[in-house]
């Protein structure tokens, strides 16, 4: 190679490098933007959180003055959207400690995990044979649903390596459902139709609505009893993201795995990487370490603001990356989606927190 060939790859690649920073400090910049709106007062009170505000604000960007941001800071943008996601993800685990699950016992185990067990099967099943969406939007939508809103979906996102505007749909899912539910449960609730105490209603709002925040909003016009367990068995659903990544991670490579083992012999053997999501282990350690009180309470609330800013920077560069005209075309499947899981959710979830009190309350 040629001492100028060499110059041209060093320039190259400083120049690249540089881009991708250029990236980053865009998409920072941009979730600081969107965190300022996010606690405005008319944003706040409608229980929508920075990672929300992140990919709408995002998505209209994206689409809007795309031409805007040079190319090369693409690379800056992926960046944050992929593996600052997950790095995020594992330190959502600070959020968690076993002795709080262990407060709400039995009664708050078993409905986690039956919610988020019949959510996800019936999303899929209904997502792929119902709508006919693809694999990846159904379980996008599913684990939205399921376990903890933009949060899952975003995990799930990088479980599966989908593509961005499947991410938006889902969240699109959780967006409109989730707020719904903050206004409607507490409404239900009051008016008698519910027929559930305090603790059934902290079980049924913790198990079946989306997003943590909104879970809050809408236990706190309930009690601090209800909104205490209600927060405690939410974040029991979240504990389940790690077991269930790691199964879905060994189901989506089981057909893969299949068609390499019968292509042994051909020439073009590429067996694929099993996509066990590693930053899920991560998630776990951190909730032991919150669990131990290893990190001072100080230290441990400066991350958690610090990992709330990480998820907005990957929402928001999810936002950039996704195309209207994508989401056009699966939007009105998806939603339906997620509408049948929001039914089941309240008839099914209801039934779930009836029989979990019964049998074990």
């Amino acid at each position: 190679m040629s001492t100028a060939q060499i110059h041209a790859t060093h320039n190259h690649a400083v120049s690249s490098t540089r881009g991708q920073l250029n990236g980053i400090l865009f998409v920072a910049l941009f979730a600081a933007a969107v965190t300022r709106i996010a606690a405005l007062p008319a944003i706040a009170g409608l229980g929508l959180s920075p990672l929300i505000v992140g990919i709408v604000a995002g998505a209209l960007y994206g689409n809007a003055l795309r031409d805007g941001m040079p190319a090369s800071w693409a690379a800056g943008v992926n960046f944050s959207a992929r593996k600052l996601l997950r790095i995020a993800v594992a330190f959502f685990g600070l959020r968690v400690s076993l002795q709080e699950i262990a407060q709400v016992g039995l009664p708050g185990l078993a409905e986690s995990v039956l919610v988020v067990v019949s959510t996800l099967a019936i999303g899929t099943w209904a997502g792929m044979k119902l709508m006919k969406l693809d694999r990846d939007t159904a379980l996008l939508t599913a684990a939205g649903s399921a376990i903890c809103g933009a949060a899952a979906v975003l995990a799930f996102e990088s479980t599966l390596q989908s593509k961005p505007h499947k991410s938006a749909m889902a969240v699109g899912s959780v967006v409109l459902f989730g707020t719904l539910s903050m206004f409607l449960y507490p409404i239900l609730f009051k008016a008698g139709w519910l027929h559930l105490d305090t603790v059934g209603a902290g079980l049924f709002f913790g198990g079946t609505i989306h997003e943590v925040a909104q879970v809050v909003g809408a236990a706190s016009n309930v009690s601090p009893e209800a909104t205490h367990i209600a927060t405690i068995v939410k974040m029991t659903r979240v504990m389940l993201l790690v077991p269930v990544l790691l199964v879905i991670g060994v189901w989506i490579n089981r057909p893969a795995r299949g068609a390499a083992a019968g292509a042994k012999s051909t020439a073009q053997h590429t067996p694929r990487k099993l996509a066990i999501p590693w930053f899920a282990l991560g998630f776990l350690g951190f909730v032991v370490v919150n669990s131990l009180h290893i990190l001072p309470e100080a230290a441990t609330q400066t991350l958690n603001t610090l990992d709330t800013f990480a998820l907005t920077m990957a929402m928001t560069a999810l936002g950039i990356e996704t195309r209207i005209s994508q989401i056009r075309e699966a939007g009105p499947r998806a939603l339906t989606t997620g509408l049948i899981l929001y039914v089941w959710l309240i008839g099914g979830g209801l039934g779930i927190t009836w029989a979990v009190q019964r049998l074990l309350g």
